[in-house]
């Protein structure tokens, strides 16, 4: 497995280097924005991993450029910002996955894992869903209510997709974190109820016919009642 570490600092990019490579992977470092966007256009890597704070181009717009130009390159943001609101930028910037500093090297090695599994197998085809008067549009990511686009993020596109899938279940929480950000629910953050408020805004604010439930103390459910 190909590796991109894009980290300003050397002695954290060379410690998960080494560690990567003790367990056999092959890992490509760069100290800062330009050298990191020029290595990840002009090779394939099964992921990158990303700082935030790094010079020249920052980590959040480096993201957006990289998966304007690869749209399925896996992503792990590794930064020492870690609020709800960091967290949800860099989701919108188009990072897979957000890995707090510091944290424990295993930990790392679980995410890279699951995400390159979930990734590795990525089909795409022409189909769309339908709820009620909400339609998705996989093969374009457009989402419409009736006559009108509702512009979405990639991740509140992944959300929606799947409340869609999952249409008329109540999906706790847990279900939301592990499907959709392929982590472990952690009760100290809300940032799943922060997407969810944003999706729920999107998506129902101008119609009558609500999609987006909450049942208390067990999670949403997306139907039409």
């Amino acid at each position: 497995m190909k590796i991109l570490v894009i980290e300003d600092e050397p002695k954290v990019a060379t410690f998960i280097k080494k560690g990567l490579e003790e367990l056999e992977y092959d890992v490509d470092i760069a100290y800062d924005g330009n050298i990191g966007k020029n290595l990840a256009l002009k090779n394939n890597y099964d992921l990158i991993l990303l700082d935030i704070i790094i010079p020249l181009i920052n980590g959040l717009e480096l993201c957006k450029q990289i998966k304007e130009a690869k749209p399925q390159q896996p992503i792990i943001m590794l930064t020492a910002l870690g609020s709800t609101n960091d967290k949800v930028t860099g989701f919108d910037a188009g990072a897979d996955d957000y890995l707090v500093k510091p944290f424990e090297f295993k930990e790392l090695i679980a995410r890279i894992k699951s995400l390159v599994k979930r990734t590795s197998g990525i089909i795409e085809h022409s189909s769309k869903i339908t709820v009620a008067d909400l339609e998705l549009d996989l093969d374009k990511k457009i989402a419409r209510r009736g006559k009108a686009t509702i512009e979405l993020t990639a991740k509140e596109f992944a959300l929606l997709e799947y409340f869609m899938r999952n249409a008329g279940r109540v999906l706790s929480r847990s279900d939301i974190a592990e499907k959709v950000w392929d982590i472990t629910f952690d009760t100290g953050t809300n940032v799943i109820d922060v997407y969810i408020n944003i999706l729920r805004n999107k998506v129902d604010k101008n119609s009558p016919d609500k999609l987006i439930h909450t049942r208390v103390g067990m999670g949403y459910i997306f139907n039409k009642e």
